[in-house]
């Protein structure tokens, strides 16, 4: 074929007198291999940005239509988030306040001699307020038997205000373990905690402090060179 002729024979030091059809193919294979190029180059990380831009729109219309349909409850979630707040107030009213406080203290002393438990050590801590409660530790020792621990437990139970009391490292063991049995007598040492419902002002006063001592506990940023 004379096109293939023409290839074979050309003289690659006198391009300007190369055949007519040479020069088209030539042409056209540089042309096509610039537009390759340039897609390779260029138009394939633009359609991934694009693939990915589509995903992210897909991923944003569902957000969307999530937030919408918790925007059209939102009446509705905020009347209940009210309602359970007066029920969690009303609760924690149902606590002693700061007032009976020390009497209820005696009153779990008293109810542990009635109950007809020994008394080794009683000593309340200081309080810890919290966003809407205070907690009050109480290290205690007491020694008695299985059945007086459980009417003592009953006999708290049983006082007039709502009474909540958390254990917090505390051990049962027989008073003798030498013993065989140990004689029924067991003693129950740790710590206990009891709670109390703060007032309002007392509230803010603990959120305030709260946050206070949360933000100086945050690491501070160091700054950048300049």
């Amino acid at each position: 074929m004379k096109f293939l002729n023409d290839l074979q024979n050309l003289d690659r030091n006198n391009i300007g007198g190369w055949p007519k059809s040479v020069k088209i193919f030539f042409t056209v294979l540089l042309f096509a291999i610039v537009m390759f190029l340039g897609w390779y180059l260029y138009v394939s990380d633009q359609q991934s940005t694009l693939e990915q831009a589509a995903s992210k729109e897909e991923q944003l219309k569902q957000e969307f239509s999530q937030k919408q349909a918790k925007s059209v409850n939102l009446e509705a979630l905020q009347q209940q988030l009210d309602e359970m707040q007066d029920m969690l107030r009303q609760l924690l009213r149902q606590l002693p306040s700061k007032t009976e406080m020390p009497e209820l203290l005696v009153d779990i002393s008293q109810t542990a001699l009635s109950a007809g438990l020994e008394t080794e050590l009683f000593q309340p801590g200081p309080e810890a307020p919290k966003d809407f409660y205070a907690e009050k530790p109480i290290q205690l020792r007491m020694v008695g038997t299985y059945h007086q621990f459980g009417t003592f437990i009953s006999g708290v139970a049983s006082l007039p205000r709502v009474v909540i009391l958390t254990l917090h490292d505390v051990s049962l063991t027989p008073k003798n373990q030498d013993a065989k049995g140990g004689g029924g007598v067991l003693v129950l040492q740790g710590t206990v905690k009891t709670y109390r419902y703060l007032e309002d002002d007392e509230s803010a006063e603990a959120k305030a402090a709260n946050a206070k001592s949360a933000t100086s506990k945050a690491p501070a940023k160091k700054g950048g060179q300049k």
